[in-house]
């Protein structure tokens, strides 16, 4: 994607012409207009009468008999702002598939917050996954021009379509390990991509196989992984930023990682089980969100933790009453094996904990049905925070990345729910699913500043709309990375 200075001298064969926040035509399409053969103040108001609405994410294509192009199209913007760009951004790249090229006209002035966040849904819009061998779809558009038609370079504007592009592609990254159907993604195999990803971005990665994880005491992810067998696996990537001191923030993320997740011994029924692939979107996030550290320049130093495990039923199984020792020595009582997230996010906390040390700790996962249940489908994902600076900074960063939050209570009055006589706790109980869910892993967590991010509500997409795409979002991704990539992300902490 390239910001272009002014109309290009030789334009794509289509051109897209983003309507301004008053839903009316950019200072440049009187010219560019002229230059496709086409007065574009008639086709608006054609369109519009005929029922065109300028919201965000709508379009109409024009077909052009004459002049350099082959089609103009009009998209909406909706308002202007920064979420309504994104969604026209992404109904850009679904008119693109297919093409090699297109040539885009934004309102002149478009501020840095709505450019990027356009560049973040021609990326999001752009995705596909599929294995079919026919008709497997059109391919993503092959390259995007953005102008105002304003005369000059502007290497700052480059810079933020750049931004924006990096943003989106890790939302790009954490879909498609979501997506990967799970005959072909176990914990071994999501171990292998984060390596991968290390590889390519300059972190250093640490794997523990089943062995090191019974050696170092990791009994919540050896327990959930027991009946599977493809063995757990924990993964460990770490950021450190160009000039770091002994006083650079330190923040650690804990993803869940359960590749599949039939519930155990505690069988989810069929419907609960489908879509059960993307039960690692957490981890995945993790990943994605540490791909992108090194080239948007984060200034604070970060460690990834994804715990990985397949929640498989079998004679090996864990069981409903078991006892599970996690590191670090605290206990849980087993009531419900499909309770799994958490039992292997609490290895993932210990660890931080005892071995890390960090400044802030935040964990996010596909953790709870419950959260749907509270905040819907596709709107907010849950937070759960120690600190409120925390989780203030934590729900900006959710508004700028169109992955937004609502924060939830931990009232002490629910610990109750999760206390048994035989153990430290216990992982499942009656009452707000979600709330205990989080105040069981706020234990683990210490005195460090903490937040727990339950997404299940946003981690899947019934339908291609705005930026996403049928199917698994890759929620968390471009939440974390605008977090760590802000200029103070752990301000007031």
């Amino acid at each position: 994607m390239t910001w272009q200075p002014g109309l290009p001298v030789h334009g794509a064969p289509a051109w897209v012409v983003v309507l301004d926040a008053e839903g009316g035509l950019p200072a440049a399409a009187k010219e560019a207009g002229e230059r496709l053969g086409v007065d574009l103040g008639r086709l608006l108001e054609a369109q519009l009468a005929t029922g065109f609405s300028p919201a965000a994410g709508a379009t109409v294509a024009y077909p052009l008999l004459t002049g350099e192009a082959s089609e103009v199209v009009l998209a909406g913007a909706g308002d202007g702002s920064a979420k309504d760009l994104r969604h026209a951004g992404a109904a850009i790249a679904r008119f693109g598939r297919g093409k090699d090229e297109l040539t885009t006209v934004v309102a002149e002035g478009i501020d840095d917050a709505a450019l990027r966040a356009f560049a973040e849904g021609v990326i999001l819009g752009s995705f596909s996954y599929t294995l079919k061998t026919v008709d497997p779809g059109e391919p993503a558009v092959g390259q995007v021009a953005v102008t105002d038609g304003t005369d000059g370079t502007d290497g700052a504007r480059q810079q933020v379509l750049d931004r924006g592009v990096v943003i989106g592609r890790t939302g790009w990254l954490a879909r498609q390990l979501a997506i990967t159907p799970s005959n072909a993604k176990d914990p071994a195999w999501l171990a292998a991509r984060a390596t991968e990803v290390a590889a390519a971005t300059g972190l250093e990665v640490t794997v523990w196989d089943e062995k090191k994880l019974a050696a170092d005491g990791f009994g919540g992810i050896l327990a959930v992984g027991r009946g599977s067998t493809r063995p757990p696996r924990f993964v460990r990537l770490d950021y450190v930023p160009a000039g770091a001191t002994k006083n650079t923030p330190y923040v650690v993320l804990v993803g869940k990682g359960i590749t599949y997740d039939t519930g155990g011994l505690s069988l989810k029924p069929r419907e609960g089980m489908v879509s059960m692939k993307r039960d690692m979107t957490g981890g995945g996030s993790v990943i994605a969100t540490m791909s992108a550290l090194r080239e948007l320049g984060a200034n604070v130093r970060v460690t990834g933790l994804v715990c990985a495990a397949e929640n498989m039923p079998s004679g090996t199984a864990y069981r409903p009453d078991d006892v599970i020792r996690h590191f670090g020595g605290r206990t849980t009582e087993v009531k419900n094996t499909d309770a799994e997230g958490r039992l292997v996010l609490a290895d993932g906390l210990a660890y931080a904990v005892q071995e890390l040390k960090p400044d802030v700790l935040v964990d996010i996962a596909t953790l709870t049905g419950a959260i749907k249940v509270s905040l819907g489908a596709m709107l907010y994902g849950g937070l759960f925070a120690t600190d409120d600076a925390l989780a203030g900074n934590l729900a900006d960063a959710g508004r700028v990345s169109g992955e937004e939050l609502w924060r939830m209570p931990l009232p002490a009055e629910y610990e109750d729910l999760i206390s048994t006589p035989i153990a430290d706790s216990v992982n499942s109980s009656k009452g707000p699913g979600s709330i205990t869910a989080a105040l069981f892993l706020k234990a683990f967590a210490g005195d460090i500043p903490w937040a727990h991010l339950d997404l299940s509500s946003i981690a899947e997409s019934p339908a291609d709309r705005f930026e996403y795409s049928i199917g698994a979002t890759g929620a968390g991704a471009r939440l974390l990375t605008t977090w760590l990539t802000s200029e103070t992300p752990t301000a007031g902490i």
